[in-house]
């Protein structure tokens, strides 16, 4: 089977089920898409450190997923279970409290690379589970279903109209981001112009949810999509930036036709705290 056919067959499959999931499973402030995002966090922080492992060194794999899930966790028992205080702060101080102190316990012979072992923690404590926090944190919103399901569908669009434009469109104007030379300007802006679309029709559709606040909703919800879809596309080339400065084509293997899972959630991290300010700020301020 060609990677093209696997593409479409999980997008096909893959994307009515993660919206099925928003829809019909909306019990604890969408408890079953909070776990979704805890795994999808723990898994991508796998990823992430196998491949920042071929340029320092490795932190082991229980470890990354601790660390990449620990945040969305903190954030889906305040969310989810109605836990009062700031956990996602508490778990930050103790991650930060383990990275340091277990490196105390290092032979002497290593003490060398306690400083390279550490960052490489912490930058897996930041990626992805920083960004995917805050769709967790979306969930805590009373329209929190609407919203979820747009943000989807923005990121989504936009990947999937980009990669459609690109084909169609892209052959004379590739290579503009050395990152991530396939990518064409008629692909980002086909993506861009699906993100903003998807934004208005939203604002028109549900003008409860999209009140007239700072600006008119329907330009509101434009601009929505637009710094939603942006942030969509640099969270995808940020990931092809670190890929090719470590020398690999796909974070992993485990999604046929996509690679690995982050590569499939690099859109989703970046624009997941970029939607949650924009709707704050547009419609809710």
């Amino acid at each position: 089977m060609s990677k093209l056919i696997q593409r479409l067959l999980v997008f096909a499959i893959g994307l009515p089920a993660v919206l099925s999931i928003v829809y019909f499973l909306p019990f604890r402030h969408h408890l079953v898409a909070n776990i979704a995002v805890i795994c999808a966090s723990g898994i991508g922080a796998v990823e992430f450190a196998e491949m920042l492992s071929r340029k320092s060194r490795a932190v082991p794999r229980v470890e990354a997923v601790l660390l990449g899930a620990l945040l969305p966790i903190a954030a889906t028992l305040k969310v989810s279970f109605g836990f009062s205080g700031e956990w996602e702060l508490f778990a930050i101080s103790a991650a930060a409290l383990w990275i340091l102190s277990s490196r105390v316990l290092s032979v002497k012979h290593e003490l060398d690379l306690v400083a390279e072992r550490v960052f490489t923690a912490f930058s897996i404590l930041v990626y992805p589970g920083s960004f995917m926090l805050w769709i967790v944190r979306l969930n805590a919103d009373p329209n929190a279903t609407i919203l979820l399901l747009l943000f989807l569908l923005m990121v989504f669009g936009n990947d999937s109209m980009a990669w459609a434009m690109g084909m169609a469109f892209g052959k004379g104007n590739r290579g503009i981001i050395p990152a991530s030379p396939n990518k064409s300007l008629a692909g980002f802006i086909g993506g861009l112009a699906t993100s903003v679309g998807l934004g208005i029709v939203a604002a028109l559709l549900f003008p409860s949810v999209f009140p007239s606040v700072n600006v008119a909703a329907p330009l509101g919800g434009a601009l929505l999509g637009f710094f939603c879809g942006l942030a969509a596309i640099v969270g995808d080339l940020a990931e092809s930036a670190i890929k090719r400065s470590v020398d690999i084509k796909d974070s992993g293997g485990i999604i046929p036709g996509r690679g690995g899972l982050l590569d499939s959630i690099d859109s989703i991290t970046f624009a997941a705290p970029v939607f949650l300010a924009a709707f704050a700020f547009l419609f809710r301020a």
